[in-house]
């Protein structure tokens, strides 16, 4: 449903708001955030007022320099957080232009370290992070439906449904969808 993406410009706007105060709250400038997450100037001034929804691999870079996780930052532009969160309000987000979909099943919670996400890849989609939002971020990734390929430390990993791979990230990721279906699979993230 079209009301249930964080795609929406409702969300979109909170988001903006949201990155500004983060900044904001560290006192940089733009010029300085750039430097820090190696976003340019524009495009972080343009996600700040709303003109663009900002891309996965842009929330991962600006997550990092801001020491939270994507669900976390997700979870500070929703209305009010839950202890239970029922299927039809969990939160999802979709970067288009990867073809990627990510819905918080789990709500983070400032005294846990644990959550779990759903992630939806398109066939063919590859969505490729520079470095954790966190250092030695634990992550658990179990495929569900289709296949997955994860390149963590250089080593690629493929993984069919039920198949579940465990690690500590550390650098550089990869995620990508071979097809010919799409891939579903669910992601436990703990904080070190």
């Amino acid at each position: 449903m079209e009301s249930d993406v964080m795609g929406s410009a409702d969300v979109d706007a909170r988001l903006a708001v949201r990155l500004a105060e983060l900044r904001a709250e560290r006192g940089w400038s733009l010029g300085e955030l750039a430097d820090r997450s190696g976003v340019s100037r524009s495009t972080l001034s343009r996600a700040e007022r709303a003109e663009i929804s900002p891309t996965a691999s842009m929330l991962n870079r600006l997550c990092g320099v801001y020491g939270r996780t994507m669900s976390r930052l997700l979870s500070e532009v929703e209305a009010e957080p839950a202890q239970v969160v029922r299927a039809a309000g969990q939160a999802v987000w979709q970067d288009a232009a990867s073809g990627f979909v990510r819905r918080s099943v789990s709500p983070p919670h400032p005294g846990l370290r644990g959550e779990l996400v759903e992630g939806r890849l398109a066939a063919g989609a590859d969505i490729a992070y520079d470095r954790p939002p966190v250092p030695g971020l634990e992550q658990h990734i179990w495929v569900l439906d289709g296949t997955l390929e994860v390149t963590a430390q250089d080593v690629e990993h493929r993984l069919a449904a039920g198949d579940c791979l465990r690690l500590r990230v550390w650098g550089p990721t990869r995620f990508r969808c071979p097809g010919p279906g799409d891939v579903r699979y669910a992601l436990v993230v703990v904080l070190p």
